[in-house]
């Protein structure tokens, strides 16, 4: 019968001569900081499908996985009202999607927001066209950001506009 106690020793031993880097348990919250984006991300996605098969939208070629880890998702129905915001946006402008649930864009705007930018942006809208334009904005707390969105009409399969979506990103 082996003797555990030999074994233990050459077990330590051996374990002694390896060069191993030890990682601190620090680093384990930034895992699990990713895993919780990714987990984000993921429901995310789920979400924007349900509201994709529900409403039964043509074909697009949206990479929204992709998408999501960089701008913010915003989905409008056909009235303007928002019926999707990415969790991302709590990053942006600090409103968690709850918040903005059932209310217009128009909510990010105020006094230093361009007209004549909400006036094409609106125009683009009424004419069902994508645009693409910077605009000025208001955080949570009141703060100005710039953000870059690309809004898109969505339609669904008998042609009729269902939703709006928008990708933002702060410029």
């Amino acid at each position: 019968m082996i003797d555990f106690k030999q074994y233990d020793i050459a077990l330590a031993k051996y374990y002694n001569s390896l060069d191993i880097a030890v990682t601190p348990v620090m680093s384990w919250n930034f895992h699990r900081e990713y895993l919780d984006e990714v987990k984000k991300i993921y429901e995310d996605c789920n979400k924007l499908s349900v509201i994709a098969s529900n409403s039964k939208w043509t074909e697009n070629d949206w990479d929204f996985k992709n998408m999501l880890k960089e701008e913010v998702v915003i989905v409008t129905d056909a009235k303007l009202e928002i019926v999707f915001a990415s969790h991302n946006m709590t990053k942006m402008n600090g409103y968690i999607e709850k918040e903005v649930i059932g209310k217009s864009p128009k909510m990010f705007q105020g006094d230093n927001s361009n007209l004549t930018t909400s006036s094409e942006i609106r125009q683009a809208i009424q004419l069902q066209q994508p645009f693409e334009k910077t605009v000025v904005n208001y955080n949570k707390n009141g703060e100005i950001y710039i953000c870059l969105i690309k809004g898109f009409p969505v339609f669904n399969l008998k042609g009729k506009l269902s939703h709006f979506i928008a990708f933002e990103k702060a410029a």
